[in-house]
């Protein structure tokens, strides 16, 4: 008899140097939390969770006393997620989450597009969401590199470490510079590596879900924007009109084709001319998928909200876009 393969969920931790990722990961592997939880740790992060594990292979895997599974490895990610997969078909181990830390360094989007790109990956793991550690210490200093930026473009979930060392006011500002470059994430403070696991799991950020119109209305108050503009930017897109789905296509195709690189994330929940469904539809760069989702309520306002997350944002064009998308 076939079994169908429940795919196993991926959580990506991002953060620059010193945001506290080890720390996080530490917590993660010891606490009693009954869950079973994989970790893939690289060779580059500033402190290892075990230092015993860094060896000469290229890739060790060791079961922890609650359980859990720590992988290390010094090179490809792919080839470790596919050992991981070996030793679970085999019984050797057991886990039915992965969480894989990312360097300080390191842009989250190879790590994103793995799950996208290799179909027995894809199959056998989702992609479900994309946390990124902030030091409010040193963010001032930390978000001057655009790749710190993009990390926090890349987020599903923003976790500020270090808040007891800085003045509120410090904190607020960080959270609307943050709110600025990433208006979807939602943020949680953690402390000394503690956070409440439900806040990192079951983020759902990469499956086509209808919430995105709800998730944003927190942020988008009128804010001031800085003197010198961080690289990495939100725009969200509004309108009551339908849109005529052969147009959307041309615009989003246009735009992919332009810009593709520059669009970190990007989603839009969408009414449709002619159709009772929502269409729902999210992206990283140029890897994107689109499906029709349940139907309008009878009292819901057939809004379409569009957001984009982009490198120097393309401002203009897309604006333009859709304002041509909204036209009669």
């Amino acid at each position: 008899m076939f079994c169908v393969q429940t795919p196993i969920p991926v959580t990506v931790l991002t953060g620059f140097l010193g945001a506290g990722k080890t720390t996080l990961l530490k917590h993660m592997l010891k606490a009693e939390h009954g869950l079973r939880l994989a970790v893939i740790e690289n060779e580059f992060s500033e402190a290892g969770i075990d230092s015993q594990l860094l060896g000469d292979e290229p890739v060790q895997v060791m079961t922890l006393a609650n359980g859990c599974v720590c992988c290390s490895i010094h090179g490809d990610l792919t080839r470790a997620l596919f050992l991981l997969l070996e030793r679970l078909d085999a019984g050797e181990i057991a886990f039915d989450r992965l969480v894989i830390e990312c360097t300080g360094l390191a842009d989250p989007a190879p790590v994103a597009q793995t799950f996208f790109i290799d179909e027995e990956l894809r199959e056998r793991y989702i992609l479900d969401g994309i946390i990124t550690l902030v030091d409010a210490a040193h963010a001032d200093v930390h978000l001057t590199q655009t790749i710190a930026q993009a990390q926090v473009g890349f987020a599903d979930r923003l976790l500020l470490s270090k808040t007891d060392l800085v003045e509120p006011a410090t904190v607020q500002a960080l959270r609307e510079r943050l709110a600025r470059i990433n208006g979807r994430a939602a943020m949680h403070v953690v402390e000394q590596g503690r956070i409440d696991l439900g806040a990192l799991l079951d983020v759902r950020g990469f499956n086509l879900n209808p919430d995105l119109g709800a998730n944003l209305k927190p942020t988008l108050r009128p804010v001031l924007k800085p003197a010198t503009p961080d690289r990495i930017a939100t725009l969200v897109l509004r309108t009551d009109k339908a849109l005529d789905i052969d147009r959307l296509s041309d615009f989003m195709n246009g735009l992919l084709e332009t810009h593709g690189t520059q669009l970190l994330r990007y989603k839009g929940v969408l009414n449709i001319a002619g159709e009772d469904r929502k269409l729902v539809f999210q992206g990283v760069l140029k890897l994107y998928g689109f499906d029709w989702d349940a139907e309008w309520a009878e009292a819901e306002p057939r809004e379409s909200v569009m957001v984009f997350i982009a490198d120097d944002l393309p401002e203009a064009t897309i604006r333009a876009g859709f304002e041509a998308l909204t036209a009669e």
